[in-house]
């Protein structure tokens, strides 16, 4: 045993010691095969499952998709269980609203046949599948289903949040209902005011049984309660970390229609001879793409616009011809790249073939010698995805890593797809927020720049030959 912690901590001092420091893992060998950056965060002890609780028509699903869309960005992995589609699976055909009345004994059989079935799947995918966070999304509106929904956690040791949405707004009800119900599978080849009245008899067998959790009742449970859509919040008996953070986040978003612009700084120095980083003024071409992209904004009348830049020259400096005031944002920072800062990815492959080689392999996780990883970006830019959550309109000017990290939320693309995300220099991206996701639009100001984007290699390997790890264009991070 001495004899083994002693080649253990031999090992470890001799991967310390290296210029360009790897993690140790005990047991690992000095030829380490994947550079160690982050791991994924740990946020819950045991398993979450978040349970939607509100008549039809309230945002739920809404809720659902978007919080689940954050926790998985943040790196907590997160799935939507919808018991509507469970039921529209059972039941091929949607008839009428009267498969939701409470006296429909054999609708209700089915109903709480598919609820028993996604909580199986819920299970499956918490304990099988490694996943952290499972939201229950369902009308759950009657205190037997929520108490069989504490039952199955008791039994599988996993912790219960619920999420209540009370809407009485009946304009906020409407708009749901025209912008999303009435497109549903439900009424797929309906006559659109016939699917109307259909739904709105639906709410109504709904609110026959509904019994809203009960600040007296229900004070042991942990779970926030949304008042028409936002305007008032009731937070009741936070559990931990992850709760903690659900609540946050769901007291920070809105559904005032808005637009988010996305763009890069202009072309800088060092983008165009392809050295990665540092902290460089705009090339030529640059300031022409900060002329034009202040053109194009004065073009749009964006009401209330906010511009937000990095620390960084290059930002400011593209910020700096819009001739409006603007904020600097340090998180919106470039990733940093340590010891490779304004290297070119010839010269690091040349000197560092092996960190090269890693980075290629897992790019989401890797991190840079004394510098940082996507991963890391991720978490220094939730404070930016929060405040973008409670803004309306905002221009946001960054950098290519920074930019992937805030699209990747927007898209909800997974952290493997995140690192190679296209933000080319002097394209402008405009983000709508719509029902259950986000437009995009992509607008090329018509102003030359180098190509900075690098696909992944297919050979990863540190053996590889320069040529064959490297695009012929200047690459960046």
């Amino acid at each position: 045993m001495d004899t083994f912690k002693a080649t253990m901590l031999q090992e470890k001092a001799e991967l310390t010691q290296t210029p360009l420091q790897k993690i140790w893992v005990p047991g690992m060998s000095t030829q380490v095969l994947r550079r160690r950056g982050s791991s994924v965060p740990q946020f819950t002890n045991s398993p979450t499952v978040i349970v939607m609780v509100g008549l039809p028509a309230r945002g739920k699903t809404y809720i659902s998709k978007k919080l689940t869309r954050y926790l998985n960005w943040i790196g907590v992995p997160t799935k939507v269980f919808n018991v509507g589609q469970y039921r529209r699976d059972a039941v091929k055909s949607y008839k009428n609203f009267e498969f939701f009345r409470p006296d429909n004994e054999e609708a209700m059989k089915i109903r709480k046949a598919c609820a028993v079935t996604a909580l199986h799947d819920v299970s499956a995918y918490l304990t099988q599948e490694q996943g952290q966070v499972a939201v229950f999304d369902a009308t759950n509106t009657t205190r037997d289903r929520r108490e069989m929904i504490l039952s199955f956690a008791k039994e599988n040791g996993y912790k219960v949040f619920f999420v209540e949405s009370i809407c009485d707004d009946p304009d906020i009800i409407a708009a749901n209902i025209t912008q999303v119900k009435l497109t549903s599978p439900d009424y797929e080849d309906c006559d659109r005011e016939e699917a109307l009245e259909d739904f709105l008899k639906r709410i109504e067998c709904y609110k026959t049984n509904y019994l809203p959790l009960d600040d007296e009742r229900d004070r042991s449970l942990s779970y926030i309660k949304i008042f028409n859509v936002g305007s008032r919040y009731l937070v009741n008996h936070v559990l931990d970390h992850i709760q903690s953070r659900i609540v946050y986040y769901l007291m920070n978003i809105h559904v005032t229609p808005r637009s988010i612009y996305l763009c890069r700084h202009g072309e800088s120095e060092l983008n165009v001879v392809g050295r990665i980083g540092g902290d460089s003024g705009l090339s030529t071409h640059g300031s022409k793409f900060a002329s034009a992209l202040a053109a194009f904004i004065q073009e749009q009348s964006i009401k209330e616009l906010k511009v937000w830049t990095s620390h960084m020259k290059r930002t400011i400096q593209t910020a700096e011809a819009l001739g409006v005031p603007y904020e600097q944002w340090k998180a919106l920072n470039e990733i940093d790249a340590g010891v490779c800062e304004e290297m070119m990815y010839e010269e690091i492959q040349q000197h560092y073939p092996e960190e090269f080689a890693l980075r290629d392999q897992d790019k989401y996780r890797y991190r840079y010698p004394k510098g940082e990883s996507y991963e890391d970006l991720v978490q220094r830019l939730e404070p930016v995805i929060m405040e973008l959550e409670r803004q309306e309109n905002v221009l946001v000017i960054c950098h290519q890593a920074v930019m992937r990290c805030l699209l990747a939320y927007f898209l909800d693309k997974t952290a493997e797809e995140l690192p190679y995300l296209k933000c080319p220099l002097h394209s402008v991206l405009k983000l709508t927020p719509v029902a259950y996701g986000c437009k995009v639009e992509s607008i090329f100001l018509n102003i030359e720049a180098v190509n900075t984007h690098r696909d992944k290699p297919v050979n990863v390997d540190v053996s590889r030959e320069s040529e064959e790890a490297l695009d012929t264009v200047p690459a960046h991070v």
